[in-house]
């Protein structure tokens, strides 16, 4: 009995470590030339530096990726604050403050003027508990765009960011489930958490190197062509090499593809379509950050700066407009909203820089395309999907990625365990 996981991204690899903790057989095949999909980490010649493809905030309320990491022991890979704490900068105002949730689940933090916003009232928070009983349709704007200040300068850049889709078309349903499991908690689970020394350093290598130890076989170049099925369940895997694997009666498949690759390879699968870019700038700094911070931008171009050594990173969500503007006046706007968050000199020179463009960075989470998203199990009784556009509850995340691996792990158990 062999397991196939198809994709090496962040899912896959957690199915295929959820699956061989279970002490089944695994052998995962991966397109590329290397792991971790769209959460991994390269070196970058025109910086001389490791970089992420992607900037991405971990919460420590993100209890999926808190057990895969412990799993694979990847858990020392990611730092942050020993407190929650959220600051801020106005590009256009130069203001800045800091959002500091409290210990515990009630949110005494926000009668206190210093903790919160400025010139916000903790009932503009509070809103936000409508989230939790919202038609499908409604949207984030629907729902929060009240008081100017707490929507503008909060609520907006924090759905933005989650669901990297502008707030006036993002699904409010996705946005409950991640307050909730967060801020909801108080402030032992929203604590920013990023990768210490890159993604594929914390995330994608203690997995291959989890998955080795354990006998699983992970092969890459490997593009799945064709899925063949028979009397309702997959067949055989037909490889764009040209090899086949049969499948036998007690083998099974999860697809952790993209959407678009999943449609194409299983009949009459409905997936979400659409997608949002996001655009990431990488710059070299004169010296080095004492240790990895995190930066909130509102009133400009970019959401949110992330500190690692001498690199800064800025990141652009819901960038399908900003995606097609040329590297260079990207670089340009970006630096200079980084040399007034940080306080640099404006007389010094734009450093190296590389300009990250992820056009199809995730799925359009407006209402119609969450409504697309398919379940885990499909019509096909040995083939799983796993990734973070299926219907996991949750955003397209980090969190989301795991948590569907997770749960294909799951339905493989269970279809093994039936008569």
């Amino acid at each position: 009995m062999t397991i196939h996981v198809v994709g090496a991204g962040l899912s896959g690899l957690a199915a295929a470590v959820a699956l061989v903790k279970a002490g089944h057989r695994v052998s995962v095949h991966e397109a590329a030339g290397h792991a971790g999909g769209r959460c991994r980490s390269y070196f970058d010649a025109a910086l001389g530096r490791r970089i992420d493809n992607g900037n991405h905030l971990v919460l420590s309320g993100n209890t999926a990726i808190v057990g895969y990491l412990a799993e694979v022991g990847g858990a020392a890979g990611l730092a942050g604050p020993e407190r929650a704490e959220f600051p801020f900068i106005d590009i256009a105002t130069g203001e800045r403050w800091t959002v500091r949730p409290n210990a515990g689940p009630l949110p005494w933090w926000l009668l206190s003027p210093s903790r919160r916003v400025p010139d916000t009232t903790p009932r503009d928070y509070l809103r936000a508990l409508a989230l939790a009983r919202v038609p499908a349709e409604a949207t984030v704007a629907d729902c929060l765009n009240g008081n100017g200040e707490a929507f503008a300068r909060f609520w907006e850049p924090l759905a933005v960011a989650v669901l990297n889709t502008e707030a006036d078309a993002a699904a409010a349903t996705l946005l409950w489930p991640v307050l909730r499991e967060t801020f909801g908690r108080g402030e032992a689970a929203c604590r920013p958490r990023m990768a210490l020394e890159g993604l594929s350093e914390c995330f994608v290598d203690p997995a291959l190197a989890y998955l080795e130890r354990a006998g699983a076989l992970v092969g890459f170049h490997r593009r799945l062509r064709r899925i063949d099925f028979a009397r309702a369940r997959a067949a055989s895997l037909q490889f764009a090499s040209g090899e086949a694997v049969p499948l036998a009666a007690s083998d099974a498949v999860v697809l952790a593809v993209p959407p678009q690759g999943a449609e194409a390879l299983v009949p009459d699968l409905a997936v979400p379509m659409a997608s949002r870019a996001i655009v990431n700038g990488h710059f070299l700094l004169p010296q080095p950050a004492a240790r990895p911070r995190l930066l909130g931008m509102v009133g400009g171009l970019c959401h949110w700066l992330f500190l690692r050594d001498d690199v800064a990173s800025v990141t652009i969500s819901a960038a399908d407009g900003v995606a097609e503007t040329d590297a260079d006046t990207l670089a340009k706007a970006m630096w200079s909203e980084i040399g007034l968050a940080l306080g640099l000199d404006n007389g010094l020179p734009r450093p190296r820089c590389r300009i990250v463009k992820e056009k199809r960075a995730t799925f359009a989470q407006t209402p119609a395309e969450v409504a697309r998203r398919p379940e885990t199990r499909t019509r096909f009784a040995n083939l799983f999907l796993a990734g973070d556009w299926t219907r996991t509850g949750l955003p397209a995340t980090l969190e989301g990625s795991v948590r569907s691996g997770n749960s294909a792990a799951e339905g493989v158990a269970k279809m093994l365990a039936s008569p």
